[in-house]
């Protein structure tokens, strides 16, 4: 059994490093519906904010929206990994979001002692958006084809403002992707790209992406620990890096572009996994660098 002393001195210098930064976390995949790491979840986030870190989360739901859209007679359809969203399918995300599954997060983290706040993007005009539209050509033969995703949106403004004012007063913002759009209209939008633009708007010193994967896999099959922005670049020009992992560089790149200290992205199925990539010395996962 490994010392427990030793485990809390090789913490040490993280939380001093860490101590006041703002880490906004993407929370989704297997860790979201595993009752014991959604415990472990709850916990971690907790504990950051009670050592003087200042996490802020922005978490997912699609298998949730899914099995209401279910249960309510409604079928999803997807175009490149996104769910085309009608009128009456946006009542019902926005309601799984905004209600069930961010409300539920808020009740794990206040029970292990935190003081959690559930937001949804149009709170406090957090997240503006507008219209997402799909160009996709299925091979270099064919024109590209125009998809309509419904009401899909992506991030046109992030007003952090309420984040900043919670945090300050030692609350636990927990964010829904749904954004507003300029008539009012009510977009879903892509949680990871939420979490790379809230973090961008706030300056955050870490964005940590919840996946169901180790994190980013050289040829070999060995997962990179470290590896810098131009390096993962040229491993998704070569296809290198394919499907689901794609979106997650997409996301990982953009918000190092845009003043993010690192990203990280770590296997949330593993238990504790925030606590295990920020305090110790090897971390768990893939961190990308500028």
């Amino acid at each position: 059994m490994p010392n427990i002393a030793d485990i809390l001195i090789e913490a040490l210098p993280y939380i001093r490093r860490f101590y006041g930064m703002t880490i906004v976390i993407k929370y989704g995949g297997h860790a979201m519906v595993d009752e014991q790491l959604k415990e472990d979840f709850a916990r971690d986030i907790t504990l950051m904010k009670f050592i003087g870190l200042n996490p802020v989360v922005v978490h997912g739901g699609g298998p949730q929206i899914s099995s209401v859209l279910s249960q309510m007679g409604i079928t999803s359809k997807f175009v490149r990994g996104m769910r085309l969203t009608d009128a009456p399918t946006m009542d019902v995300v926005e309601m799984v979001l905004g209600g069930k599954v961010n409300k539920a997060i808020v009740n794990q983290i206040n029970q292990q002692g935190g003081k959690a706040v559930g937001l949804s993007g149009k709170d406090g005009g957090l997240i503006l958006a507008k219209k997402l539209h799909i160009v996709y050509q299925e091979d270099e033969n064919k024109p590209p084809e125009i998809i309509d995703p419904g009401l899909v949106g992506e991030v046109t403004l992030v007003q952090p403002e309420i984040i900043n004012t919670l945090t300050a007063q030692g609350f636990i913002p927990i964010i829904a992707p749904v954004g507003a759009g300029e008539s009012g209209e009510t977009y879903n939008i892509n949680a990871d790209f939420v979490a790379c633009k809230i973090a961008a708007a706030l300056g955050a010193g870490r964005l940590i992406l919840l996946t169901d994967v180790d994190g980013v896999m050289d040829s070999s099959g060995s997962l990179i620990s470290s590896i810098d922005a131009e390096t993962i670049r040229k491993m998704v020009d070569e296809k290198s890096i394919s499907g689901g992992m794609i979106p997650k560089i997409e996301c990982a790149l953009d918000g190092l572009k845009s003043g993010v200290g690192k990203v990280q992205i770590i296997n949330g199925k593993k238990r504790h996994a925030l606590l295990l990539e920020l305090f110790t010395d090897k971390g768990i996962g893939t961190e990308v660098t500028a």
